[in-house]
């Protein structure tokens, strides 16, 4: 037989395709040829093959190989399908049965000396393999515990090209998947933590309850960035479907932790201000990577120091901000990523910084209005809760009275509130109150009575206020009566969420 055929998955972007990966042997001048738009890393896999497959004890076929990849439109990228190469002309060439391999999906990257290596984006392989139809496949053995948290698919193993070869002869068997890893406790920071800042803990409340982005202006030392860090702590867990989003995505990129776990908790992403525009929203030569604004997908993208980032990297942010998707568009072909983030934002009121507060500033009132000024109308626009974080006294920080209240106390009341929104919203497909569309807030039954609604308009109609700025108002008043226990928000919660979006909130208890 000079023919043979055995199934693969490439990716674009987070989605899988099914690929088959076909050899031809025939007379001719030895060569290898791969043709199916393949990349450089592809390309490159005639010599890994080459390699394993006499450093496994194989006999090279010296003829002309012809490796197809199909569909031969669709773009492949990496070295993922290095094993099924090498499978594939090994069947070809009549060293192997093609049978043992029929309707299984193989993945795996090459070594020289015939190892099988991990390879990135198993999970989303695996899923779009089940997705197809595909019920059994063979990964590399670090990446199997990963490949078995899709369900629906029987997952084997192997560490070599030799264990490959053994089994399809039927001399050996393949390996099964690692056990299981216990669930490692929950740590991490605490709100208890924070001294202070009532109107910071409630802002993050209320952003955690409905989804909402968050800005913190504020002296340096005050505890914007604890704050931040602390917002993970207060979220729900993410279900299964988000699990298994996150988690592919972070397969992707490469930072999946090597016990295989689905991500539970909402991932943090706190990039520093020097990030590129690439690294913030995605990119890179050929196949387009995710960036941490992807990475924080169902999760929380902090920006400290926001005003030091380049301005084009955070009017980039402008659009995904909007839809939860980023589109990253190359000569090749687009890419796209999910995200859906909450943002939080931290910035210092000035140049100079000075812990002291406002009335110490150093700087000019021109070099004020050019430091914030990075930060785009466009752009705060689209930020729903915008607070001043004012500096701690010697009482605040050093008090002796009870702790402040911690995460799982608040987390108690923010999966509550989302409950209740999820309920309700459940019928448009939306799950908090941030990803609600303002058309569906502004007509019945969800309309609230004008006289509650009478300061937005008149902002509106004086230009004080957007139309995106109305809307997003809205929302805020809908996440207040969430976490107050209330199935509709009154004008006391829209007066409340206008001084949140305003920057005009004070602390409750003051």
């Amino acid at each position: 037989m000079s023919y043979a055929r055995v199934l693969c998955v490439g990716l674009v972007g987070v989605e899988g395709h099914l690929i088959e990966v076909e050899a031809d042997l025939s007379p001719g001048l030895p060569a290898v040829v791969l043709t199916g738009l393949p990349d450089t890393a592809l390309h490159e896999a005639r010599d890994r093959v080459r390699a394993a497959v006499v450093n496994s004890g194989q006999t090279w076929p010296n003829r002309r190989i012809t490796v197809n990849l199909l569909p031969a439109t669709l773009p492949k990228h990496g070295s993922a399908f290095d094993l099924a190469i090498a499978a594939a002309l090994l069947a070809g060439a009549g060293e192997l049965p093609a049978a043992p391999l029929e309707g299984v999906v193989v993945l795996g990257e090459l070594g020289l000396d015939g190892a099988v290596r991990p390879i990135r984006g198993v999970l989303p392989m695996v899923a779009a393999a089940v997705r197809a139809g595909m019920t059994r496949v063979i990964v590399p053995l670090g990446n199997a515990r990963e490949a078995t948290v899709v369900p629906g698919v029987t997952v084997r193993a192997v560490d070599s090209l030799h264990r490959l070869v053994a089994y399809v002869r039927g001399e050996d068997r393949l390996l099964d998947p690692p056990p299981a890893l216990p669930e490692p406790p929950v740590g991490g920071p605490d709100l208890a933590d924070v001294a202070g800042q009532e109107l910071g803990r409630y802002a993050l409340e209320v952003a955690a309850a409905g989804g909402h982005h968050l800005a913190m202006l504020g002296p340096p030392g005050a505890g914007k960035t604890m704050l931040a860090e602390r917002l993970p702590s207060v979220l729900p867990p993410l279900d299964d479907a988000s699990a298994l989003e996150v988690t592919a995505l972070h397969s992707i990129a490469g930072v999946l932790p090597h016990d295989g776990r689905l991500v539970r908790r909402p991932p943090f992403q706190a990039p520093h201000h020097s990030a590129s525009l690439a690294a913030l929203v995605g990119g890179g030569s050929g196949l387009a990577r995710p960036g941490a604004l992807s990475l924080a997908h169902r999760g929380v993208l902090f920006l400290d120091e926001a005003p030091e980032f380049a301005n084009a990297a955070l009017q980039a942010l402008r659009q995904p901000l909007e839809s939860g998707r980023v589109l990253l568009a190359r000569a090749r072909g687009n890419t796209e990523y999910p995200a859906r983030v909450q943002m939080v934002l931290a910035a210092n009121p000035c140049p100079c910084a000075n812990p002291a507060g406002d009335q110490f500033c150093e700087c000019t009132a021109l070099a004020r209005r050019r430091y914030l000024g990075k930060l785009s109308g466009p752009l705060l626009d689209r930020i729903d809760i915008q607070i001043r974080i004012q500096p701690l006294s010697a009482a605040q920080l050093m008090t002796a009275s009870a702790p402040a209240e911690g995460s799982p106390e608040v987390a108690v009341r923010v999966a509550a509130a989302r409950s209740a929104a999820a309920a309700r919203w459940s019928p448009g497909g939306w799950r908090v109150n941030a990803e609600v569309p303002g058309p569906q807030l502004r007509r019945p039954p969800f309309r609230l009575a004008a006289r509650d609604t009478a300061v937005l308009r008149a902002g509106l109609d004086r230009g004080v206020l957007s139309a995106r700025g109305f809307d997003r108002i809205l929302r805020l008043a809908w996440s207040i009566a969430d976490l107050d226990g209330r199935d509709r928000p009154t004008g006391t919660d829209v007066d409340e969420a206008a001084q949140l979006r305003m920057g005009e909130a004070h602390d409750r208890n003051s």
